[in-house]
């Protein structure tokens, strides 16, 4: 067996030299002990035992896998709950599930909500260890309560200059579980101007309005929205300039709007498919030039409950401000420039541009933009009836007006998983 001890994450759950002693009672029989410098140097390890320091991980379980072989005990030492974001899952992938014997201590996530009163059942979690900060950042845009686990050039700093015009609150927590611990409280701004060091355990990112949400049965972020494609009447808009809900069902299907993308919605109108959007949990960017209509987009974002940026400008000069590339992009406006616009937002996507153009005339430049962007173009005109009543209870179709929807996607983009 594999013997896995969480330690070192949270004195709270039990002293720091309880924890250690534990851990050495459990690595007594060990004939190998694999765990980070701190770790290795908090128990007194078995006589004769080999130890390996955890750095780059595939030539440790390398060396585990000699012991394995030959049967002799392993045990590996690792912080809080090992199985979160932990260790355990390369374990499990090289050796079996079966093999290990998992002894979690209390994680950093737990550790830190606890250290600031908080229930973090209704929490989203995200790695930024080695993998991809926009996630993380993403994420905490779209949702009122983050925790992010850090890395290097993955920490509070370059977390704060991503999110410094936002209005969320940093909760840095430092090598929690020792007595260097710390549990401080800064602005995004004030964390991109520090230089927080490599003892950061986690950041909380916190609205703090809605830290609070309603008592819940199923843990994580909450669920995403039980249909999309509202109704026009759910939405603020100006003499029915809004996206019809029919066009906004295949345009969100095209955008494929999930947690950790972002999205922009240019030309925005009412805002109807950035709330869609967010709705469905990504991170959202309204462009509009209109003064009322930067205010429609705010009114129907809030009315929703969903977090908008919104950018106030006329597209395609505006979008250069944006200093981050989308992951997917909706045009819903532009009038003569809206080759242009297109144009723009196509360089920039990662996956996907959808365009809806009501005008026939400028079809075929909006598909050229797509396509000499180096996306894979296709489209459809979309044209529906609803119903309506007539005198006499008895009811009529009614046509709406035609809408050409067009999309434009990177050819490596369908064979893309999801967000990391």
């Amino acid at each position: 067996m594999i013997t896995v001890v969480g330690m070192g994450a949270s004195p709270g759950a039990a002293p720091a030299g309880e924890v250690a002693a534990g851990a050495e009672l459990v690595a007594a029989g060990a004939e190998l002990v694999v765990g980070g410098r701190r770790h290795l140097d908090a128990v007194r390890l078995p006589e004769g035992a080999r130890t390996v320091v955890l750095g780059a991980l595939a030539p440790a379980l390398d060396t585990v896998a000699e012991y394995v072989a030959e049967e002799r005990p392993v045990t590996v030492l690792a912080s809080g709950d090992p199985g979160f974001f932990g260790i355990v899952r390369a374990l499990a992938e090289r050796f079996g599930s079966e093999r290990l014997d998992v002894r979690p201590g209390v994680s950093s996530v737990a550790a830190a909500f606890a250290r600031v009163g908080l229930p973090w059942d209704d929490a989203v979690v995200a790695s930024a260890h080695g993998r991809d900060l926009r996630t993380a950042v993403h994420l905490c845009r779209a949702h009122p309560k983050v925790a992010v686990l850090t890395g290097p050039g993955a920490g509070p700093s370059e977390l704060g200059a991503a999110l410094a015009p936002d209005g969320r609150v940093f909760v840095v927590a430092s090598a929690l579980g020792s007595a260097e611990e710390r549990v401080e409280r800064v602005t995004p701004a004030e964390a991109a101007a520090r230089d927080w060091g490599g003892a950061v355990s986690v950041v909380l990112c916190l609205d703090e309005a809605r830290t609070l949400g309603p008592v819940r049965s199923v843990a994580g972020p909450r669920s995403g929205p039980a249909g999309w494609a509202l109704d026009e009447a759910e939405f603020t808009h100006r003499d029915s300039m809004i996206t019809k809900f029919e066009v906004r069902a295949l345009a969100l299907a095209r955008l494929g709007p999930r947690p950790g993308d972002l999205v922009w919605d240019v030309g925005a109108g009412s805002g109807s498919v950035a709330v869609e959007c967010a709705r469905l949990g990504a991170a959202v960017t309204a462009v509009e030039k209109a003064p009322d209509g930067v205010e429609r987009v705010r009114a129907n974002a809030a009315a929703h409950g969903v977090d908008v940026r919104v950018v106030h400008g006329a597209a395609p000069a505006v979008l250069s401000g944006l200093d981050e590339d989308p992951d997917a992009v909706f045009v819903g406006g532009g009038g003569r420039e809206l080759p242009g616009i297109v144009a723009a937002c196509a360089r920039r996507a990662r996956r996907v541009v959808v365009v809806a153009v009501a005008a026939l005339d400028r079809v075929p430049a909006a598909r050229e933009a797509l396509l000499g962007a180096g996306l894979e173009c296709d489209g459809v005109l979309l044209q529906s009836a609803r119903l309506a009543p007539l005198p006499g209870d008895v009811t009529r179709l009614a046509a709406t007006n035609p809408v050409f929807l067009l999309w434009g996607a990177r050819p490596h983009s369908r064979t893309e998983g999801v967000a990391p």
